[in-house]
């Protein structure tokens, strides 16, 4: 039987959150974790971080495909998030619990204690987790703003945010989205936003929404200012014109001077159709596939065991089996199956000029090579012809398939992609330069998978795999979107070798789709591209 997929969306929160932070409460987000065999875990997806909260309900869905006939292991973890950074390691565990999708799926309300390690309570905390079938692939898009919001502080104006919920099916009030935060105004000008028309109202227009704005504390639970309920259909309105609803505070309505606590104006509010990866992909979207070799001398010399291009009696290492493993996924999605592959880093004939970005089969004017193979089979005849050195500079081959997707992008249609897989052993010295290489890149059709061989210190793959506005250019410019994804090659020795690949691309599909999300391009040959 063909596997039968489908879209299921995690709607996860929590209770009594042991407290990790002094004076206050611990600041949760939700970690999603699939198994990849062997005690091997490779990270989905993640909720929103919510301040100061014991209890939290996170309003970011988690998205996971759900395939009947597999078991599909998942680990949901709880980590008091107290810093910028992306990675989990500095982070205090609140707790997890390790189950299948089929449990999840199967339970109308999947409850079960938090634990720290197997049998070991995380205290009182508890986890929810409920699962729903995504259906509809329509999304409302909305832009607001409130002004005259009453002010809730002392000491300075209010920090407001807004929060949707939905009604359930017994009428209670469910988060489906909660914005930013606005320090210190009382007439704030929300980020645009879009929220699925199913965890909206379930995909029907006529049902009533509640929308509430209140003042953010850091030290204790926030301040309501106001709130009001409205069917989504009157949301809509907004397409026309700016529409404008006061926000009432229930404990000052029944004074008679009330008239409101602020105005919520709806400036635009649009319902547009949210397309997968496959939808694209299945709609001729081609993805390009580069590779980029490190061949600086950090390496070690490739005819000891000892280096990490030593090529083993088997015929593999480190990098052969990355290529092949990556490679293996990407080249179904590319047509004509020619794949350009770059070295960096080496002394090249015939002049033995060092060269950060040289064709590893020596045709600089063609340096495609014929499928996955050819790339082998290309690094393979490199490794014997050029001299190991330095430095380890990435920003050459960034800003070469940067060239090319910049060019894409100049076309009305998103019919090109590019992917670049850079492997390397982790030295780095052009982390400047390669910041804004990275930063221009991601305004571009472009991805780029970082795999690290060896055991190097990978702090510096690490920090260019940040979070969106995280990652700057010298000049303070953020990246657009998150493009980089970087993975340990070691992590992996003993996983399943298809484990590799599926880490290693996780993150493409979402980046795809992020990219002409924010360019406002559908997939081609669908109605849309043809209007």
């Amino acid at each position: 039987m063909a596997d039968c997929v489908t879209k299921v969306q995690l709607t996860v929160s929590c209770e009594s959150l042991m407290d990790k932070d002094v004076g206050s409460k611990s600041d949760p987000m939700c970690v999603l974790q699939q198994s990849l065999g062997e005690d091997q875990w490779t990270e989905m997806d993640r909720t929103e971080r919510v301040k100061n909260c014991e209890k939290p309900e996170f309003a970011k869905k988690l998205l996971v495909d759900y395939f009947f006939e597999r078991v599909q292991k998942l680990k949901l973890g709880i980590y008091d998030i107290d810093n910028k950074s992306t990675s989990l390691n500095d982070d205090d565990y609140l707790g997890g619990v390790e189950c299948t999708l089929g449990q999840i799926v199967s339970s109308k309300t999947f409850t079960r204690p938090l634990e720290l390690k197997k049998g070991k309570l995380a205290g009182k905390g508890r986890i929810t987790i409920v699962a729903e079938e995504i259906h509809d692939k329509r999304t409302a898009a909305f832009q607001m703003e409130a002004r005259k919001l009453e002010n809730k502080d002392f000491m300075g104006k209010s920090d407001p945010f807004l929060e949707i919920f939905r009604q359930g099916d017994d009428g209670s009030w469910q988060l489906a989205y909660r914005s930013e935060v606005i320090k210190n105004n009382l007439n704030p000008n929300w980020k645009s936003f879009s929220v699925s028309l199913q965890s909206l109202c379930h995909g029907d227009v006529q049902k009533p929404v509640k929308v509430s704005c209140s003042d953010d504390d850091d030290n204790s639970s926030s301040d309501l200012i106001g709130e009001f309920v409205v069917e989504v259909q009157e949301l809509l309105g907004a397409k026309e014109q700016v529409m404008e609803f006061d926000f009432i505070n229930p404990e000052k309505k029944k004074k008679k001077s009330y008239k409101n606590s602020g105005i919520l104006r709806v400036k635009s509010c649009k319902i547009e159709t949210e397309y997968s990866f496959l939808d694209y992909v299945m709609g001729g979207c081609q993805i390009n596939f580069t590779v980029g070799v490190d061949f600086t001398g950090s390496n070690g010399d490739p005819r000891s065991p000892d280096s990490l291009h030593y090529i083993s009696p088997n015929g593999m290492n480190e990098y052969l089996s990355a290529i092949w493993s990556v490679g293996q996924v990407v080249q179904d999605y590319d047509t004509d199956k020619l794949f350009p592959a770059f070295g960096f880093g080496a002394l090249v004939p015939p002049d033995g000029k060092v060269s950060h970005e040289f064709s590893l089969n020596f045709n600089p004017t063609n340096p495609y090579c014929q499928g996955v193979q050819g790339v082998i089979d290309a690094y393979r005849n490199a490794l014997v012809n050029v001299k190991l050195y330095g430095p380890t500079n990435f920003s050459p081959i960034i800003s070469h398939v940067s060239r090319f997707a910049a060019a894409a992008a100049q076309q009305p249609t998103a019919t090109q992609y590019f992917v670049l897989l850079i492997i390397t052993d982790g030295e780095i010295t052009d982390l400047d330069q390669t910041r804004n290489a990275i930063v221009a890149a991601s305004r571009l059709p472009m991805s780029i998978i970082i795999v690290g061989v060896g055991s190097a210190d990978f702090k510096a793959m690490e920090f260019l795999d940040g979070d969106e506005g995280v990652l700057k250019s010298l000049t303070g410019e953020p990246v657009a979107r998150d493009i980089v994804q970087f993975v340990p090659f070691q992590k992996f020795q003993n996983a399943p070798k298809e484990a590799l690949a599926q880490t290693v691309l996780a993150e493409v599909p979402k980046q795809l789709v992020s990219y002409y999300k924010l360019r406002n391009l559908p997939p081609p040959n669908s109605p849309q591209s043809n209007k």
